[in-house]
């Protein structure tokens, strides 16, 4: 995929095109990839990064990547040029962009951000199987995916783990809501409707009364109400909506309508996610894809969510993608739970799962955190507060560099977090380097 430019082509000669991205690399036995940057600590030479290339070369044993530092760093900068080189190398990218930063990379691409917004336009069913079944899943499987999501959300929702009572009510709400569904789609209303009025079957299925199963899943049942008429009303409380452009190299969900409801963002995340773990299921082999979770803290606000964001990232290599996590400070991971308790544990699964860290600058307060969650050494925890804007230390697999980040005009352009505050057009010169 070429990002459009104003710029005209240039032809090089045999002479010149040796010296010209991406050939030329740093020494060693560091394998190719998307170009970032110098190498500052490694002779000023270009360093480069692609997670499949590495796995290959047995380098890396899993592709994710976590993204971490201080607002106004470079971490914004960093995600977004590094997610429009990939397009150039024919990697799919699908982001959940919470603040809508990526609008001007999709111009650039050629794509609009899917948004979504409450009583807006876009609706996206969680539980919609169409693309499970294109995948070839057979049916206790997109059942027992539906039913995963269904739990993360009403963790979500609750804020808090979900008794066995709630977890079998849902259960069979959705069996009753996937029978009695239109065409066979049920969607969140229909499974809200099924858990505030359960039948006498329903409540047969777990050897309960109908009035012992309503009481027991009363929390979950007004939570899921909540979300559909109210909070979330117009984005996942029906069909999804046709024409949805799915096809494009840059599939953008834009989040920003609802950046500011905390309480929410997991359940939204949660949601969106869901359904990008679908479409990836279902073109999994086709393409190398790069999934990018920004604040992805959130989407650890209850351990049901934390049981399912470790499950979708342990799908990376099943289906070849990348999942890349977006923090702004180890403590947000800190705060999401008591030590010692089930989602501290899968916390740090996750960072353990993925074995590429890019460091940007961060207070000395941090320090200390991350230097105990990712195991850096005493030299690479005290460069972190002195890293200018644009620098970072990447940590591939126990390997350490500190890089300084190269953007052209254009990714200048793209990666501009005032953009709301400027109104500069496209610039004429520079296409992703």
């Amino acid at each position: 995929m070429r990002l459009r430019s104003a710029h005209p082509a240039h032809r090089y000669t045999t002479a010149h095109l040796q010296s010209a991205y991406p050939f030329l690399a740093a020494s060693g036995d560091w394998a190719p990839g998307v170009y970032v940057g110098e190498d500052v600590c490694g002779g000023g030479g270009a360093f480069c990064y692609d997670p499949w290339e590495l796995y290959g070369r047995g380098l890396l044993t899993n592709p994710n990547l976590a993204v971490i530092g201080q607002v106004g760093r470079g971490k914004s900068a960093t995600v977004k040029a590094y997610a429009a080189r990939s397009l150039v190398f024919g990697r799919r990218v699908i982001a959940l962009d919470r603040k809508g930063e990526l609008a001007r990379l999709c111009e650039v691409a050629g794509t609009t951000p899917i948004r979504l917004e409450r009583g807006g336009p876009v609706r996206l069913n969680p539980l919609d199987t169409r693309l499970s079944v294109s995948a070839g899943l057979p049916d206790r499987e997109v059942w027992q995916d539906q039913v995963d999501v269904l739990i993360a959300l009403g963790g979500a929702a609750c804020r808090r783990g979900l008794s066995s009572s709630e977890k079998a009510a849902l259960q069979v709400a959705l069996t009753r809501s996937r029978r009695e569904a239109a065409a066979g789609q049920p969607t969140l209303v229909d499974v809200a409707a099924a858990l505030l009025r359960p039948t006498d079957e329903d409540a047969a299925r777990l050897a309960m009364s109908g009035r012992e199963l309503a009481e027991g899943s009363r929390d979950v049942a007004l939570e899921f109400d909540r979300l559909v008429s109210g909070d979330l009303a117009g984005m996942f409380d029906g069909p999804t909506t046709d024409g949805i452009d799915l096809t494009h190299p840059l599939v953008v969900f834009d989040l920003s309508a609802v950046y500011q409801n905390d309480d929410m963002l997991g359940v939204l995340m949660v949601c969106v996610a869901a359904w990008v773990q679908r479409l990836l299921q279902r073109d999994a082999g086709a393409t190398r894809s790069i999934l990018v979770i920004e604040e992805a803290w959130s989407c650890l606000s209850s351990v049901e969510v934390a049981r399912w964001m470790r499950n979708l990232q342990k799908l990376s290599r099943q289906y070849g993608v990348q999942v890349l996590m977006v923090l702004h400070r180890f403590s947000d991971l800190l705060a999401t739970g008591a030590e010692g308790s089930e989602v501290m544990a899968i916390t740090r699964g996750l960072l353990a799962d993925s074995e590429t860290h890019v460091i940007h600058g961060m207070p000395q307060a941090e320090v200390d955190a991350t230097r105990e969650l990712l195991g850096l050494s005493q030299t690479e925890a005290a460069i972190l507060p002195e890293l200018p804007r644009g620098r970072a230390l990447w940590r591939v697999r126990g390997r350490s560099f500190v890089v300084d980040l190269r953007l052209s005009h254009l990714e200048e352009w793209i990666c501009d977090t005032d953009a709301r505050m400027t109104a500069r057009p496209v610039p004429d010169s520079g296409v992703a380097a």
